[in-house]
């Protein structure tokens, strides 16, 4: 069995805060597109992290009105960016 590179997402489980609310806050390891937050059972959710364009107040006063924010589509964990990856800010021309 060969090692997988570096970069694969393997982790995604540091839990960086937890809002009032109970929703933890991550960080997205590299190429990171499935939440891996577990459940009571111990099951992963695996919802799609998708970019959060208007984060509640909370989040806002924690990490700015303008911060790269994405959020499970399914369990609404909320993550930060990777720092290793480019920022996603732009938008894409073709």
């Amino acid at each position: 069995m060969t090692e997988s590179p570096t970069y694969w997402p393997r982790g995604g489980n540091e839990v960086l805060a937890t809002l009032s609310n109970g929703i933890e806050v991550k960080r997205r390891t590299m190429y990171m597109r499935a939440c891996t937050q577990k459940d009571a059972k111990g099951k992963i959710c695996r919802g799609h992290i998708k970019r959060w364009f208007q984060p509640s107040e909370e989040v806002k006063q924690m990490y700015g009105a303008n911060a790269e924010i994405y959020r499970c589509e399914r369990c609404h964990t909320v993550y930060l960016p990777n720092p290793a990856e480019p920022p996603r800010t732009r938008t894409l021309s073709w």
